[in-house]
């Protein structure tokens, strides 16, 4: 009985080992988690390159003068490896698109519809005073909290903005970020300069950049500074065999357009101005940063299991025309903060670091290389984009306003994507004040809460982008039909996700759309 019952727990102990083996074999079979870049461009809109965007009637990239003075090689590297969106829409100005980008959320459902001052509530005369000017807070959902939670090292250098300088949402380590290198409540540096401080021996100290004394006085260019430690950081990451999330949002190319030595000669001969060729080198400058970067995954032996992802924040800023004009974005009207696409129209690139079929995770996404993907998106279809890469989902209650990008990443169409976007600002002073854009596919209507000559006085604008991909001429008066069907859409759409509005002169009424005059019947 004895020899039985030791034969019997003999047998047991060899199976459990048996399937413990089975175990461990199947973890070590298991591939890496993928690694994730996001490499954001404050001010860049989607002409500030080399890299042509827009196409032609065949839908092939066209080229147009700005993207003969500007020089982003790396863009083109990262864009032959990938897909590139020429339609693709951030907020129109910064703190609303981070937010965004962190929680999934239009800014019009997370509030935070301006650019946050560090130090007074920005609101405007008739913004509404209920606006989350407080921004991101503790607790809050974030990708970068999802992703430290199922075991990514999260890693923030660069620009933050997510909140005032008196909250603790100013510091992404209270964010989800296991790293914060440069980042705080600031939405433009003190100085690009090392020898400045990055700002702190300068008159605007208090947007000197911070953690970065290790470069003081040094002739280091403060994208230089911010590439060198996000790099230093993806390879402790690496080395600790780590996946990681880097959230690399360069400060450039943000006013003040201080010139990059490293690049200038590449500008003197172009006749633009001084501040454009500032401008310009800062775009170079960032685009040497995201080919160090490459290099950096390359060297490390995880581009192939890295996915990268690059956009900008808003609208171009390139002391180039007037804010209303075909100028700083030509041919695409409007810059940073307007209501035309110069505003919210951005770069956009999606990237294997180094292509390979057989990695797992390219096999489940695997992005079109060298493709061009002209179907609508945004930045908050980064988060649940990056949530289902990775396995992840949001938490219950937690209302997400993206959506994958997963087929338009492999280069075809979505047929069940609702191609629309809206973008709220109902605040002033910017470059337009007080209005809601929205757009359903070709089909833009803009209401000006306050109208002012910047709308012929008129409360609405309607573009079709299909014929005036530049928007030249309003279809309101002309077709009041798509006027009062889009209005509609926008009022819906505005009420669905608790939106708030200007309000009157004594602050106390919103300002609420109204509704145009239904057409008569024909």
């Amino acid at each position: 009985m004895k020899s039985a019952t030791k034969r019997w727990a003999f047998a047991l102990a060899l199976m459990l080992c048996g399937l413990g083996l089975l175990r461990w074999t199947a973890l070590a079979a298991a591939p890496p988690p993928p690694n994730v870049v996001l490499m954001l461009v404050d001010d860049m809109g989607v002409m500030d390159t080399s890299l042509p965007f827009l196409t032609d009637a065949t839908g092939q990239p066209q080229r147009y003068p700005l993207n003969d003075f500007y020089r982003t090689p790396n863009m083109e590297r990262l864009a032959a490896r990938g897909i590139r969106f020429n339609n693709f829409h951030a907020m129109s100005v910064c703190s609303p698109t981070r937010v965004s980008l962190l929680t999934g959320q239009n800014a019009a459902r997370h509030r935070t519809t301006n650019w946050i001052n560090p130090d007074k509530d920005n609101a405007g005369p008739q913004g509404p005073p209920q606006w989350n000017w407080r921004g991101l807070k503790p607790g809050d959902v974030t990708l970068a909290a999802l992703l430290r939670a199922a075991g990514y090292r999260t890693i923030h250098v660069g620009k933050g903005h997510f909140a005032p300088r008196a909250f603790p949402g100013s510091d992404p380590a209270n964010l989800g970020f296991d790293f914060n290198v440069g980042g705080a409540s600031i939405g433009a540096p003190g100085s690009y300069y090392g020898e400045d401080h990055y700002g702190g021996k300068t008159q605007r100290a208090q947007s000197t950049v911070p953690h970065l004394e290790t470069y003081h006085g040094s002739a280091t260019f403060l994208t230089e500074a911010l590439t060198r430690e996000a790099n230093a950081h993806v390879r402790t990451a690496v080395q600790a065999r780590r996946p990681f999330f880097l959230y690399l949002a360069h400060y450039a190319v943000h006013a003040p357009f201080q010139s990059d030595p490293r690049f200038a000669p590449h500008y003197q001969a172009s006749g633009k101005s001084p501040q454009a060729q500032a401008f310009a080198t800062l775009i170079e400058g960032m685009d040497q940063s995201l080919g160090d970067i490459l290099d950096q995954l390359d060297a490390a032996g995880v581009a192939d299991n890295t996915l990268v992802l690059f956009l900008g924040d808003n609208g171009s800023d390139a002391p180039l025309g007037h804010q209303h004009a075909v100028a700083c974005a030509a041919p695409v009207r409007g810059k940073k903060g307007s209501h035309y696409e110069g505003g919210t129209r951005v770069p956009f690139i999606a990237a294997w670091a180094k292509p390979n079929p057989a990695n797992p995770h390219q096999a489940r996404l695997p992005i079109a290389a060298g493709a061009i993907q002209p179907q609508l998106a945004a930045v908050h279809d980064l988060f649940p984009t990056l949530l289902a890469l990775t396995g992840l989902s949001a938490p219950p209650g937690h209302r997400v306003d993206g959506a994958r990008l997963d087929r338009l990443l492999t280069g075809q169409r979505d047929p069940t994507r609702r191609e629309v976007f809206l973008m709220h600002y109902p605040h002033a002073p910017h470059r337009t004040d007080y209005f809601t854009v929205y757009r359903e596919a070709d089909w833009k209507v803009i209401y000006h809460y306050l109208p002012t000559q910047v709308s012929q006085g008129s409360p609405y604008q309607l573009f079709n982008l299909a014929l005036d991909p530049f928007e030249q001429t309003d279809l309101a008066p002309t077709h009041p039909r798509e006027l009062h069907r889009l209005m509609q859409q926008l009022i819906h759409t505005l009420a669905d996700h608790d939106a708030l509005y200007p309000v009157d002169q004594h602050r106390s009424t919103p300002l609420k759309p109204k509704l145009p005059d239904a057409p008569t019947a024909p």
